[in-house]
């Protein structure tokens, strides 16, 4: 397990499918997904199987809270790019409709931008998200990540067009102490 202050990163156990599945299920946090959809349980053992366990290019984290050794919710590494180095990271808190807060996924998040340049040496983080999705924006910008590009009218959501919004957070610019 990857322990941080308040939160630890473990595998994904089959045992976690069903509350992550009911997590991303939620309508309040499935707008900012790439999911549109509402998943079964087919859907999430599938991914269970073809991402987390068999692809090598997603790691996958259950997000479990140090003194109660609950699961929280989940975070990880999607399209690695071994060659360039580089991955989309993601993160989120389904227990108690927190998605994105100070303590739980700011220290999951840390935890893994340690993880991908110290332990697997990647030169770059990315990640896409909406922008109606304020939380994770003020998150990743107070972690150290750059706004580098903004795709317009990529996500319907809402009855509505919103754009997405691309972060990068660079190994050579990371100040380690922060984390």
């Amino acid at each position: 397990m990857l322990k941080g202050n308040v939160v630890g990163l473990r595998a994904v156990e089959e045992s976690d499918l069903n509350k992550l599945l009911e997590w991303r299920n939620q309508p309040e946090y499935r707008k900012f997904f790439r999911e549109y959809r509402e998943l079964s349980m087919k859907n999430q053992k599938m991914w269970f199987e073809q991402k987390v366990i068999q692809d090598e290019h997603t790691q996958m984290f259950s997000i479990i809270d140090l003194s109660q050794e609950e699961l929280l919710g989940a975070c990880g590494l999607c399209y690695i790019d071994w060659i360039n180095r580089s991955a989309d990271f993601s993160v989120y808190i389904g227990k108690d409709g927190l998605y994105i807060d100070n303590m739980y996924a700011v220290d999951a998040a840390q935890i893994m931008i340690r993880y991908s340049f110290e332990e697997l040496n990647l030169h770059r983080l990315w990640a896409e998200i909406y922008e109606t999705d304020n939380k994770k924006k003020e998150m990743f910008e107070a972690l150290g990540f750059t706004h580098e590009a903004t795709h317009k009218e990529t996500h319907w959501t809402g009855g509505k067009w919103v754009d997405s919004w691309y972060y990068r957070l660079l190994r050579n610019n990371m100040d380690f102490s922060m984390l």
